[in-house]
């Protein structure tokens, strides 16, 4: 597929991803205010938290999202120019002296922005069903325009994508939400182009993520147009190119990831990333992952987008202790 073809075939499909929106009620949705003064990161239970979880009176029905801008905003430290992220803080997270939370760092696609409202209306769903339990997920921005590709690797074309995703993302929550602090608490996730990050740094870091999940997202950075990826972001060097490609991390963390989870979802209409997630399920399969693929009957790449997040996200829920197993 041409260059030309691919951008007007994106296009196209971030514009349905506007109109499905529009449909699930979720444009539109007001921001928050900003965050109240953070509590210090605090260690999780030995037990699972659904075990130990007891709702208080007054519980919130919903979750919050709030537009990190101004003095809210994640630097970032390596030249990359991000737009602002947004972070959604679940109803657990609202009440007072919230527990210690897992936290998922999630990413849209190329072309797009990083719209939380997708991420936001699916964890409500599956908080609604536990209790008020879900993740706080950071929705942040691994393009830093509409049409970039930076491919998930810091360059003089774009900066330092990966620096800011897993460097400064990380020590700003740290620094500023109730999460716990284990690797294995910490999920990265992504639809399509972000979903392909997600795999990538994924397996680049096992000390900093025990999960990733990627619906619809690449097997490899550029997938559809790797020449273009390759002059771009990799000034021609084919061999920086192949070992930045997530079966080449894999190899060079092999052995460090028992207890990760890898989950991935695609519509089982969307044949050319039905293919990817099933390339990036064996490669996170023979590196050592819990690999899980769901196929989303009847949807195509956009479409798979909402159900591609509650199943993927339902099965992570016992992963992170928010749910018993089998009860995503």
């Amino acid at each position: 597929m041409s260059s030309s073809m691919t951008r007007g075939r994106s296009r196209a499909v971030l514009l349905a991803v506007g109109a499905l929106a529009v449909l699930v009620g979720v444009i539109g949705r007001p921001w928050s205010p900003a965050p109240a003064p953070p509590h210090a990161t605090a260690a999780g239970s030995a037990m699972p938290l659904f075990e130990t979880w007891i709702p208080p009176a007054g519980l919130p029905a919903k979750g919050t999202v709030t537009r990190l801008t101004g003095e809210e905003r994640i630097p970032s430290s390596a030249g990359f120019v991000p737009r602002d992220a947004s972070l959604y803080r679940p109803p657990a997270a609202l009440v007072p002296d919230p527990p210690p939370l897992p936290l998922v760092v999630f990413m849209m696609g190329e072309p797009g922005d990083p719209d939380p409202s997708f991420v936001a209306a699916a964890m409500d769903r599956l908080a609604a069903a536990h209790r008020g339990l879900a993740p706080i997920v950071i929705v942040a921005d691994q393009l830093g325009s509409e049409d970039d590709n930076p491919a998930c690797v810091d360059s003089a074309a774009y900066g330092g994508v990966e620096t800011y995703f897993t460097k400064d993302i990380p020590a700003w929550a740290r620094s500023h939400l109730r999460v716990q602090p284990s690797p294995a608490a910490w999920t990265i996730a992504g639809f399509s182009n972000g979903g392909g990050c997600a795999l990538d740094w994924g397996l680049a870091d096992p000390g900093l993520w025990g999960g990733i999940v990627s619906i619809a997202g690449e097997s490899y950075q550029g997938t559809e147009f790797p020449d273009e990826v390759l002059q771009q972001v990799f000034e021609g060097d084919q061999s920086a190119y192949d070992a930045a490609k997530p079966a080449a991390r894999a190899a060079q963390n092999s052995g460090r990831f028992d207890g990760h989870v890898a989950l991935f979802a695609a519509g089982d209409e969307d044949a050319f990333f039905m293919a990817q997630v099933q390339l990036s399920a064996q490669i996170t399969e023979q590196a050592g992952f819990r690999t899980q693929v769901f196929a989303i009957p009847g949807e195509d790449h956009v479409e798979s987008l909402p159900e591609g997040l509650r199943a993927t996200f339902g099965a992570l829920f016992p992963h992170l202790g928010l749910a018993p197993s089998g009860g995503g």
